[in-house]
Order: C-alpha cells, then sequence, then structure tokens
C-alpha cells in the first residue's frame, strides 16, 4: 500500500467509516483463544502497520475499546454493530487494522498463522471441507 493511496474501511452497520494511509508490515492469522472470541471464528485475521495511519471519515464517537484485564489484548469495536474496527496499539507505536474492516483491497497476503497451539480442535484439515459458492440449499 502507497503512503498516497487510502484503503477505505466500514464498520457493518456503516455508522463508523475511515481511510488507512502507509503500507501494512505484517497480516496474521491468530489462533489464540483471546482471537477465537474476538472473532467467533477459527482465527482472528489482522493487519500491523507501524508506519500508516488511520483517518475517521464519520462515527469516531460510536467506537469503544476492550482490553483484557492484565494482558495487551485489545479490542476495538462499533458500539452499534460490534464490528471489529481499526485501534492503535502500544502508545501509539502501531497500528492494528481487522482485516474484514477494509472495504478496499489488501494488498498483503497474510504472513503467517500464529498462535498454532491454540488452534481450536475443529480448525484442521479444512481445505477438505467443501466449498460452497453461497448459501447451503
Amino acid at each position: 500500500m502507497n503512503a498516497a493511496i487510502k484503503t477505505p474501511g466500514s464498520c457493518l452497520c456503516g455508522i463508523v467509516q475511515f481511510e488507512i494511509s502507509g503500507d501494512f508490515d505484517a497480516f496474521f492469522l491468530c489462533h489464540c483463544s483471546r482471537c477465537r472470541k474476538n472473532s467467533g471464528s477459527a482465527h482472528g485475521a489482522n493487519l500491523f502497520a507501524s508506519n500508516a495511519s488511520v483517518a475517521w471519515r464519520s462515527g469516531e464517537a460510536n467506537i469503544a475499546t476492550y482490553r483484557v484485564p492484565d494482558t495487551r489484548h485489545e479490542r476495538s469495536f462499533c458500539m452499534t454493530c460490534g464490528s471489529a474496527l481499526p485501534g492503535v496499539r502500544m502508545g501509539g507505536a502501531l497500528l492494528v487494522v481487522p482485516a474484514g474492516s477494509l472495504d478496499g483491497p489488501v494488498d498483503i497476503r497474510p504472513t503467517a498463522h500464529i498462535c498454532c497451539a491454540s488452534r481450536a480442535e475443529w480448525d484442521a484439515d479444512l481445505a477438505d471441507v467443501p466449498h460452497i459458492d453461497g448459501l447451503p440449499g
């Protein structure tokens, strides 16, 4: 991502809208139990950037942040629809962007699956599960 290019993003209800400017350093698929709880899925999918910024276009007052006590695990989200949203972490040194919150293309492939020792037992050999292009019959 070139710093001159702005990638738009939003929450599910559309109240919160933003743009990301800058390059992503890494894209991790995290299988820790906290990221699975956050996403309600097999893993969290987050982009990390040390030199990118977020510009809130609307709804910034509708953003809440929850931090798991005594940890570095933090999640920002829309207070109306609950969608995961970008957050600045580590005293402003790191921007964390949930990949699914972006409305434009992501120009970086996932860097790695991380915290695989915590992977859910049902998250194995998923490539063997049938693929359906729409909703099931």
